[in-house]
């Protein structure tokens, strides 16, 4: 497995593995919902490379990619010490370490840019994931109730947080 800053080429295959990763139902996007738009998709990456307080990093597995971290740093001075994060993993290589080796590369990553303070939100239900963060030192910080509707039924989310040394 490797680890490695995402490339404009990369813009399908990334596409695909959101795409993917949707259908868990833990995601922002329903499943089905995100529609793949190729030149959108380049564009974004292409942000992401030129924005100093952003990245996405991705997973891959003989040239496959299965999972993704996106951190999107503060851009203001009173928010550019914070970073918020994203993290998806394919359904067929959870629980083999894939999260834990992008939350090493981002951290040093982070703490390499000045960052003191990440952040991420889960929902609730989503307790393999919560056990996950907690494992890698995010403490829970709130509740966001009702925060999103699922199949018609409003879901919370618990906001974590990281503080870096």
């Amino acid at each position: 497995m490797n680890i490695r800053v995402i490339q404009q080429t990369d813009a399908l295959a990334f596409a695909q593995l959101c795409k993917e990763i949707d259908e868990s139902g833990f995601m922002l996007y329903e499943p089905g919902e995100r529609v793949i738009d190729l030149e959108k998709e380049e564009k974004r990456i292409e942000n992401f490379l030129n924005d100093d307080r952003s990245i996405i990093l991705v997973a891959e597995d003989d040239e496959k990619l299965i999972g993704y971290m996106v951190a999107i740093g503060g851009n203001v001075k009173r928010t550019r010490h914070s970073a918020y994060l994203v993290l998806g993993v394919s359904e067929n290589y959870r629980g083999r370490g894939v999260a834990s080796r992008l939350f090493e590369n981002l951290f040093a990553w982070a703490k390499a840019n000045a960052f003191t303070r990440l952040e991420l939100s889960v929902i609730k239900d989503n307790i393999k994931a919560v056990n996950l963060y907690r494992k890698m030192g995010f403490i829970i910080e709130g509740e966001k109730v009702h925060s999103l509707i699922i199949d018609g039924k409003p879901v919370n989310e618990y906001y974590l947080y990281k503080l870096l040394k």
